[in-house]
């Protein structure tokens, strides 16, 4: 255990030493704020939230909490790919529903999306959500 925390604490603080690079992909929406798709500092990349844009349109997929789930992974799915990295690689993530009764059916579709991996992850329930949306996922990855 001491020497897992040791490793960790070695790879934080060369990542805190190496400049942050900005992460910028077409396949995914563009920024709607003054935000970046993701930051790559170290063996981390840490990428902002996605909801369900269509990064053709940049307009919120119709239909509801399932097609918006599958979009919002799809985006960040390509944020990843723009670093050469999948869900495999993706530690911590963060979930924000406006409506945890439809928890369920997110789950479903982010638990076909990330297969085996099965990061840290914590859900809440938001008030309201950029564009009206209905999910926004936001998560750290980690180089191998």
């Amino acid at each position: 255990m001491k020497r897992g925390l040791a490793v960790g604490c070695v790879l934080l603080a060369v990542s805190c030493s190496t400049p942050a690079r900005t992460v910028r992909t077409a396949n995914a929406p563009a920024p709607i704020g003054p935000y970046s798709q993701a930051i790559a500092r170290g063996d981390f990349v840490f990428l902002s939230g996605q909801i369900g844009l269509d990064p053709a349109t940049g307009a919120l997929v119709p239909g509801g909490i399932v097609p918006e789930t599958e979009r919002a992974l799809a985006n960040l799915r390509a944020v990843l790919a723009a670093e050469a990295l999948d869900f495999g690689a993706v530690v911590a993530v963060q979930v924000f529903l406006i409506d945890l009764s439809e928890f369920a059916s997110f789950n479903q579709v982010y638990e076909k999306a990330l297969g085996a991996a099965a990061p840290a992850r914590a859900t809440v329930q938001v008030a309201a959500l950029p564009k009206g949306a209905r999910v926004e996922i936001v998560c750290t990855a980690m180089r191998p």
